[in-house]
């Protein structure tokens, strides 16, 4: 009984700091995203996810769909606007169609991973140059549109030799985001938390090298 009593006292300990933490958050800033606001609020919301095949194929995406669903019944409209093998000149070219057209609340956009592909020759500065240009464009569209970017997972084997330079390239995602007071999810870490620590399971969720499958998607990015 006195064990029991024990665990009780430190999930509720644990519940308690969580609480803390979360109002610590708050009084600073708002971490909810503009979308989820406006969801809490009733509003109805268009979603668009933009990018590679980590999210044309991606099965969080229809993930992040079924769980707004849920929350939201009826309120949440996602849009799967990426291509696969596409980098940020793609995106340049298909904005109006995959993105604009579909008049978002939302936008989500991750183009790191293929812009780092070396025989591309895509540069970080040229790579920067086409992301500034997609979310200018996106907000002379409208101006309160929430553009929220993505650091994806990590590649291994000859999907991660293939784009030397790929850390360079997450890192100006990481920098927009900062300078431009964006949202990043930087998915990044927690891949490379698990292959440090599980690699077996790692290489499980990531079959290919690169592109997570279900289970990986649901445990590790949804």
């Amino acid at each position: 009984m006195m064990k029991r009593n024990n665990i009780i006292t430190t999930i509720l300990k644990a519940i308690a700091t969580t609480a803390m933490l979360t109002a610590s958050l708050s009084a600073q800033e708002n971490p909810k995203a503009q979308f989820v606001q406006h969801l809490d609020a009733g509003k109805k919301q268009t979603i668009v996810t933009f990018g590679t095949s980590l999210t044309a194929v991606g099965a969080w995406v229809d993930q992040f769909a079924t769980v707004l669903e849920q929350t939201y019944p009826g309120q949440a409209k996602v849009i799967n606007g990426a291509q696969g093998g596409a980098n940020s000149d793609w995106g340049v070219k298909s904005l109006d169609e995959k993105v604009l057209q579909h008049k978002p609340d939302t936008v989500l956009i991750e183009f790191a991973v293929n812009d780092a592909v070396g025989k591309r020759r895509t540069s970080v500065k040229h790579a920067r140059n086409n992301l500034e240009q997609l979310i200018e464009r996106i907000l002379n569209a409208n101006p309160d549109t929430e553009i929220i970017l993505q650091v994806m997972n990590v590649p291994i084997g000859h999907t991660r030799t293939g784009r030397p330079n790929l850390e360079a390239y997450n890192q100006m995602y990481r920098d927009v985001a900062k300078e431009r007071g964006y949202l990043l999810i930087d998915h990044w870490q927690n891949w490379q938390k698990l292959l440090d620590e599980d690699p077996l399971r790692f290489v499980a969720y990531n079959p290919d090298t690169i592109h997570p499958v279900r289970s990986g998607a649901l445990n590790i990015i949804t």
